[in-house]
């Protein structure tokens, strides 16, 4: 029998101590075989967001979640096996565009996402709105298509970092789940396991974001890379607004035609201007360009010559998908009724509230309140206007589209409320902040 107690460890952090890698393990192990019941985990837990964790302590709970189940071995992937992982937003279709960008610079994309809950999206439902789209693999076939085309993004497995799903679905009800340390150890157990030698996180802050604050989203950013760099991976963390939509669309499949056109050189500029900084990045640490400007270059003409689309489709057609998509935009699923909003009055718009925005998504269909909930792939909306631009009144302000009309209204109720019109234009927010090395 263990001399490990979980009443010692909880009592120890209660009191501000400081957690023992032994501590640590076997509280992790427990979680993991379920032999430490829900009721000490909620308390450890509840003492960790109280009294927090140092750098020592949150790496070594971060090992810990990663080899609660499988690691993937990509050593059998030729080159420079590469990841990015977003903290989450509205309209961040930035997946879709960057992974076939950075396949086509050279680098081998093997990425596992997931799917979306409450306003923010999720990267497996954009994909799945593409018809045929297999997204759930085994770890022999994840490789093998990472082998054959140089890019995959799938499900995340379920025996990725088990001890990780237990541990958040006690935090996402008993009130722990905004403590940097345990959202560190989240996300780089899952990203760790995943096996990339290169990993670029982009970290959003703002009303859309689940780090409101920069000071919050520079914390994290810092916890992240000091985690990986213990580990001994190469992680840079891109610190960016997320105060009002990515891009102009959000929805699934409305997402996926705009990231292809993004891909064409004809998408919004903030989107692209985003995949730019963060693709660059991840070029610089993997060792592929020695200069940013040479980063962005290669970049630029990933695009211009096409191969960064023809990317997106070898990887859409090795996992079943329609590869037509991405000439023919018009395969993708449409919605059977739309609602436009209108500007009630001249002026500037002052404020988007992000948040708002996906919640007036979800509720067009596009996405879950719970996560057995059935999206709509078509379902979603178009910005028209965004934070700065001059309107007049009358003009259009955004669509809404759903395969149920009766979601539509309260949907555009919600919209319009998110938008905030005045007589000044406001000032500019920068797109990218900052980058933690």
């Amino acid at each position: 029998m263990s001399a490990l107690d979980m009443y010692d460890i909880i009592d120890k952090k209660k009191n501000r101590g400081t957690l023992s890698a032994e501590e640590i393990r076997y509280f992790i192990n427990g979680v993991t075989d379920s032999t430490i019941p829900d009721y000490q985990t909620a308390a450890l837990l509840m003492a960790i967001v109280l009294n927090g964790m140092d750098d020592e302590e949150t790496s070594v709970l971060t090992e810990a979640m990663m080899t609660s189940g499988d690691v993937l071995d990509l050593s059998s992937l030729p080159g420079i096996k590469a990841d990015k992982h977003s903290t989450g937003g509205v309209g961040d279709k930035t997946s879709l565009v960057l992974e076939p960008i950075l396949a086509a610079c050279g680098l081998t994309i093997s990425k596992m996402s997931g799917r979306g809950l409450g306003h923010t999206g999720g990267t497996v439902d954009k994909l799945e709105s593409i018809p045929g789209m297999k997204m759930e693999y085994s770890p022999e076939e994840f490789l093998a298509i990472a082998a054959e085309s140089g890019i995959i993004i799938a499900s995340q497995s379920a025996d990725i970092a088990p001890a990780d799903k237990k541990l958040y679905a006690l935090r996402d009800v008993t009130a722990t789940v905004d403590s940097i340390p345990l959202i560190a150890s989240s996300i780089m157990s899952k990203k760790l396991a995943c096996g990339a030698d290169v990993i670029v996180l982009d970290v959003k802050t703002g009303s859309g974001a689940f780090m409101d604050t920069y000071e919050g989203a520079k914390t994290l950013a810092e916890k992240m890379v000091s985690i990986g760099k213990r580990a001994g991976r190469k992680v840079s963390a891109v610190i960016t607004d997320m105060d009002q939509p990515l891009g102009r669309a959000v929805g699934n499949a409305l997402e996926v035609k705009e990231a292809i056109e993004t891909l064409k050189g004809i998408g919004p500029s903030d989107l692209e201007e985003l995949c730019i900084g963060l693709g660059s990045e991840e070029l610089l640490i993997s060792g592929k360009t020695v200069s940013r400007k040479d980063a962005e270059a290669m970049i630029r003409e990933a695009i211009t010559s096409g191969k960064a689309a023809a990317k997106l489709a070898a990887m859409v057609s090795a996992q079943g998908g329609n590869a037509d998509v991405i000439e023919n935009t018009d395969i993708l699923p449409k919605a059977s009724f739309e609602k436009r909003i209108f500007a009630d009055r001249d002026g500037y718009i002052a404020r988007l509230e992000c948040k708002e925005v996906g919640m007036a998504s979800l509720l067009t269909g596009a996405g879950r309140k719970q996560k057995d909930d059935i999206i709509d792939p078509a379902a979603g909306l178009v910005l028209n206007k965004k934070v700065g631009d001059k309107v007049d009144k009358g003009d259009l302000l955004a669509t809404l589209y759903s395969s149920s009309a009766d979601l539509l209204d309260p949907a555009a109720e919600r919209l319009l409320e998110a938008y905030r019109i005045s007589d000044k234009k406001p000032s500019e927010r920068k797109l990218i902040y900052e980058v933690i090395k």
